[in-house]
């Protein structure tokens, strides 16, 4: 009965896909439907997909089974699918094997699924993919209450020789800033305390634009709001970074001294062939001066292992190079080829054993440097923020750490404590990658 049923929303990958699943929910309330957390509760069961690599469409694959089990003796239950799934080489072998699904909404179709699903309206032809979300939308946060995601763009023109995002995305696509601000001021009036800045390529936004919108431009917007908050920003890119860009991180006083910047390899010769459009000078060099003009740096990047003809000179290139630049954080992905990419079909495909080898050597070398770089941090003051309250324990963040991607602060938890509190806090020791930390007095330590 239209209006009066209960979702459930399984919302898969990355944080991006974690606005559009807040996105669907948010439409699906808004038609009168609510929200439920347990799927046996629920009348429709969502899916939201990501499928930017095997293991996030075998995830995919198994969420819709669970679906597909969930409806099995209740007809009148419904499945929806959505997302990057939709516009993969391999959709038309999910479309034959799940035969169950109601309906598989493109995401061109995003804004309207719950019409869709009801057959209130009909999907979209078009080809090309031109959704990008606005403040209007509906929108029902699913994270932690005082932390929010702002999705500022969508798409991607930098073409990575092994990345099927623009396949999945479509070309760039950067909202108005006026549509950022408004929107980034309604999150902070619902009491957003931690802003996170992203898209596939944060650095890129406003390239598309006529109007002269850049990255920088859009922080200092950001920067000027009202209010006791911290910017945070995921997904930059080194080619892309400005002298304007960087002195405003240098300068400001509410975005974190943590910047997320996939750098992929090392190698010259491999850095063309993935079409990084920045050389290893290039990278050293913007990591020096980063280094230098941000105080209290935290750099996280990803890299990937085994890039077709990838040598092992090459490799061990790479891993001088991560020893020597001393990473705070690290992720490190065994390539393994995309369909309709360029790297899929280059020659000397590396085996995948031996990709994931040299991956989990890289992954070894950072766990060395990851634990030195923590027990740097004992003794040190931070500023962290209260995520949640658990048998007495704090849990929290500071700089240094996203939600869900890195580590946490543990802090004994006062009675004055709540999550989305700012807390000063002096760090004590490690414990099993976290960081255990007391909290500050005032006039002291």
């Amino acid at each position: 009965m239209d209006g009066e049923r209960k979702f459930f929303i399984a919302a898969l990958g990355c944080p991006k896909n974690i606005v559009e699943a807040e996105l669907i929910s948010g439409a699906f309330l808004a038609g009168g439907d609510s929200l439920c957390f347990d799927p046996e509760d629920a009348d429709i069961y969502i899916v939201n997909t990501c499928a930017f690599l095997p293991e996030a469409r075998a995830e995919a694959a198994a969420e819709i089974a669970a679906a597909v089990e969930w409806k099995a003796g209740h007809p009148e239950r419904k499945i929806a699918v959505a997302g990057c799934l939709m516009n993969h080489a391999q959709f038309p072998e999910f479309k034959a094997y799940f035969k169950e699904v109601d309906l598989w909404c493109k995401v061109n179709d995003t804004a309207k699924i719950r019409d869709l699903l009801d057959g209130r309206v009909k999907a979209s032809r078009a080809r090309k993919c031109t959704y990008l979300c606005d403040e209007t939308m509906p929108r029902m946060q699913l994270t932690l209450p005082h932390v929010a995601y702002l999705k500022i763009c969508d798409g991607c023109d930098n073409h990575c020789a092994y990345c099927a995002i623009p396949g999945l995305r479509g070309a760039l696509r950067s909202r108005p800033l006026e549509s950022v601000i408004s929107e980034a001021k309604t999150l902070l009036g619902n009491g957003v305390k931690e802003l996170i800045v992203i898209a596939q390529d944060i650095t890129a936004y406003g390239h598309d634009r006529k109007d002269g919108a850049t990255l920088a431009g859009l922080l200092r917007e950001l920067e000027a709001l009202p209010g006791d908050f911290v910017i945070r920003l995921l997904y930059t890119h080194p080619a892309h970074y400005t002298d304007e860009l960087i002195g405003v991180l240098a300068s400001s006083r509410k975005i974190l001294p943590y910047l997320d910047m996939p750098l992929q390899h090392i190698s010259d010769r491999i850095l063309l062939a993935m079409n990084r459009h920045i050389d290893s000078a290039g990278i050293r060099a913007l990591i020096r001066r980063l280094r230098a003009e941000i105080p209290q740096l935290t750099l996280r990047t990803t890299f990937i292992a085994g890039l077709p003809g990838e040598s092992e000179a090459e490799f061990e290139e790479l891993c001088e190079f991560v020893k020597e630049a001393g990473f705070e954080r690290m992720g490190v992905f065994p390539y393994a080829p995309e369909p309709g990419t360029v790297a899929a079909e280059m020659a000397d495909q590396v085996p995948s054993d031996v990709a994931g080898a040299r991956a989990e050597k890289l992954m070894q070398l950072q766990s060395d440097i990851m634990k030195r770089s923590q027990r740097k941090r004992i003794g040190s003051s931070m500023r962290v923020l209260v995520d949640y309250i658990d048998d007495g324990v704090a849990f929290c963040r500071g700089a240094c750490d996203a939600p869900d991607i890195d580590n946490a602060v543990q802090v004994p938890a006062a009675k004055t404590l709540h999550p989305g509190d700012f807390v000063d806090v002096t760090v004590v020791k490690t414990f099993r990658g976290d960081l255990l930390a007391e909290k500050r007095r005032k006039g002291g330590r």
